[in-house]
């Protein structure tokens, strides 16, 4: 059963504006109910999405979407550049950045959970041109993602002498995902939990085994921090920590996902949070061990490591293994690579969408991209996104590792300009939050150690996006890694003219900032108390039901 609730503002986005001062609970609860309507499993649609992620959806979500089944042999491009403390310190500085960039966005996303997030908000709060620029940049950094996930299916198979080319394997695989991405969100925020779960689980394990091999117990020969000293610590200067700092924010790009999904959370004024906390710590660690455990059971100057020269790639686990003894270690080690890949390319697919989505909502981009399916599933957008993640087909012209290094490079340039604008927002929302008359104490979250955490996000990721290049200039000119290296900066900054002179836009004034549209802070509580009306309470269904409910989103 379906009821939708009358629009109650017709509010043209790209020129809202509101008066300063508060409005009262009943406007915001009004406005909360804008476009509200109810699937068939009794999940409220919102704008078009189904709010169907639970709190434990949230929890593993980013989780499972950041650590995807290259950081297995990520990890050993990272010690390869940088060398294993080198590498360290670029995940470690990395990591306080997703921190305060988290911070920003629990505060942000809290108060307002809608389409495109960030994205959205952006527009609102500086410039329409920017929350246009910003969004497709974002867009296209997961479209990267998307590739580089297929272009690591590749790798990882390359290890198996098959019939089947690259190129095969990624359209096998293309296909796949294409299938279960249009299953709808609560499938989606299943078979990511149990994903992720079975993933946090194998990782532990690379943990263990890590020590078992650096102790002896496995192989016989006691390692120690034998590596730190021969062949070193920190490898190749500043340039490497350049490629290592980019590498770092490939990989953990995606923890700001958490923000994308609180237009589909059931509660993300009570969920979100707890998420965004849990879920930095997790990732945190993860990095950080898997990082440090590679430095210490492999050298550096490994041949085996993924470089831009590699044909295959062997993960440092498999390489520890190998040479303690195990020649069949490289199997194991690629049957968990592949299931792993399974929430990270969904992943991928479920924000590049989502992010297409909310351009269209909000007149950036085609509105034929913002059509949803009656249960919530953006099936255009999300067939179109998947679609073009098949540049990945260019590794048969390259090797996958060349263009392992040439997608690291987009989408690490486009995590860090998306990163500084996710400060740059939440410097301005605050401002135009406390000019308008509000108090701190009314926001649902806190950002700690603000200003000065979301100054650091914006000063640290603008620095790192000008540097993220800088082994082009100091090894010989080469006009390819230069293209790819900066061309984000470059189509960023001509997206946000084009808008910018097409729509005439202008830098909003913090005392006109819209701080009403889009608050559904009772969305939940409004629609749950609503004693019957416009709502039908029903028994448990059948499993039968639920299983197909749950297929359908």
């Amino acid at each position: 059963m379906k009821i939708s609730t009358p629009s109650l503002d017709g509010i043209d986005t790209e020129k809202r504006s509101t008066s300063p001062g508060k409005v009262d609970d009943v406007a915001v609860a009004s406005e909360e109910l804008h476009g509200t309507a109810v699937a068939d499993n009794g999940n409220v649609i919102d704008d078009g999405l189904q709010r169907g992620l639970k709190s434990r959806h949230l929890q593993m979500i980013a989780f499972g979407g950041v650590v995807g089944a290259s950081i297995w042999y990520g990890t050993g491009s990272a010690i390869a550049y940088s060398g294993p403390v080198g590498a360290l310190i670029s995940f470690i500085i990395i990591g306080v950045d997703v921190f305060f960039v988290m911070q920003s966005l629990g505060e942000m996303s809290t108060l307002f959970p809608v389409q495109g997030a960030f994205i959205e908000l952006a527009g609102r709060f500086i410039d329409p041109a920017f929350g246009f620029s910003l969004g497709w940049n974002y867009w296209y950094q997961w479209v990267t993602n998307i590739a580089n996930d297929y272009n690591n299916i590749s790798l990882i198979l390359g290890f198996w002498a098959t019939p089947v080319p690259s190129y095969g394997w990624i359209l096998i695989f293309w296909a796949l995902f294409q299938g279960t991405s249009l299953l709808g969100i609560v499938f989606y925020g299943e078979m990511e939990f149990w994903l992720a779960a079975w993933k946090l689980f194998t990782i532990l394990g690379g943990f263990l085994v890590a020590i078992l091999v650096n102790t002896g117990a496995i192989g016989g020969e006691y390692i120690g921090f034998r590596y730190w000293r021969d062949p070193g610590v920190i490898a190749n200067g500043i340039e490497g920590f350049g490629k290592t700092f980019v590498l770092a924010a490939v990989y953990y790009s995606g923890t700001e996902m958490l923000a994308m999904t609180a237009a589909e959370s059931k509660d993300p004024k009570r969920d979100l949070p707890s998420a965004i906390r849990q879920t930095f710590w997790r990732i945190l660690i993860i990095f950080i061990g898997l990082v440090f455990f590679a430095g210490i059971i492999v050298p550096y100057n490994s041949s085996d490591l993924l470089t831009g020269t590699s044909k295959t790639a062997l993960s440092p686990w498999t390489i520890a293994l190998v040479n303690a003894g195990w020649g069949g270690a490289g199997n194991l080690l690629n049957v968990v690579m592949i299931t792993a890949q399974f929430s990270s390319v969904n992943s991928a697919i479920y924000v590049a969408s989502r992010s297409l989505v909310a351009l269209a909502h909000e007149g950036r981009a085609p509105r034929f991209f913002a059509k949803t399916s009656k249960n919530g599933v953006p099936v255009r957008a999300i067939v179109f996104s998947n679609t073009l993640g098949l540049i990945a087909l260019l590794n048969i012209a390259s090797s996958p590792g060349k263009v392992f290094g040439y997608l690291v490079s987009i989408s690490g340039a486009a995590t860090f300009v998306a990163w500084a604008f996710i400060g740059i927002t939440h410097l301005r929302m605050r401002k135009a939050w406390v000019l308008q008359g509000y108090s701190t104490d009314d926001l649902p979250y806190k950002a700690l150690f603000h200003p000065y955490g979301t100054w650091f996000v914006v000063v640290l990721n603008l620095f790192l996006v000008f540097i993220s290049g800088y082994s082009v200039f100091i090894r010989g000119f080469a006009a390819v890694d230069f293209v790819f290296d900066y061309i984000v900066l470059v189509i960023f900054t001509l997206l946000y003219l084009f808008w910018k002179i097409l729509k005439r836009t202008k830098i909003v004034s913090l005392a006109e900032v819209d701080l009403v549209t889009g608050r559904r802070e009772y969305l939940v509580s409004s629609l749950a108390h609503s004693d019957g009306k416009g709502i039908e309470k029903t028994s448990r269904p059948p499993w039968y039901i639920i299983v197909k409910r749950l297929l359908t989103g």
